[in-house]
């Protein structure tokens, strides 16, 4: 049987993702990001090719360039254009309300900061599916913000309403006082 061996945190990673005082910063991020994210989805959902009578007309619009640019063998992969062909297009109408409301419900949780982990992690995944799409656009600088946000899940929504939903959760907070070592170490077997 192997012995835990106990690593401890170093101190910047301690300070940016489990200290409060590093809350400020963390708010300016969620700001910015789901500032990004609410005006994009609330874009689509006004917007009949996305949501409405005609919803899914965007949604293949943009995924037959996907397939376009597989064809040519740029920017997207085979797997990925296999992928949009038989699951994406054949369900564009479910996919455009998806990504639209997606877009909001992403851009909501981040700005009050309601399970910004979560809410962090969506959007992180919605980049990454742009990216395999060929879109980089701010793609990419949204999901190192977002990858962020979800190391810094525990005190990224301090100034936000996760300062009272995750105590309620059982998480990350038991409201029993911890020793600061036990709350700053992580166990990793030998």
């Amino acid at each position: 049987m192997s012995k835990a061996v106990i690593i401890p945190e170093n101190p910047v990673s301690r300070f940016l993702f489990s200290s409060t005082q590093a809350a400020w910063f963390w708010l300016v991020v969620r700001l910015y990001v789901g500032y990004s994210w609410i005006t994009a989805g609330w874009g689509k959902i006004n917007n009949d090719a996305w949501v409405g009578e005609n919803a899914g007309t965007a949604i293949k619009g943009f995924m037959g360039g996907v397939l376009a640019k597989a064809e040519e063998g740029k920017d997207v992969t085979s797997w990925y254009a296999t992928f949009v062909e038989n699951v994406v297009i054949p369900n564009a109408k479910v996919f455009s309300y998806m990504v639209a409301f997606g877009e909001v419900l992403i851009g909501l949780g981040l700005i009050v900061g309601l399970l910004t982990g979560i809410a962090a992690f969506c959007g992180g995944l919605m980049n990454v599916s742009f990216l395999l799409a060929g879109t980089v656009s701010s793609n990419p600088v949204l999901f190192i913000l977002a990858t962020w946000l979800v190391l810094a899940w525990k005190n990224a929504g301090w100034y936000g309403l996760d300062r009272w939903a995750l105590p309620l959760l059982g998480t990350p907070w038991s409201g029993k006082k911890k020793k600061e070592e036990d709350a700053s170490e992580t166990t990793v077997e030998a």
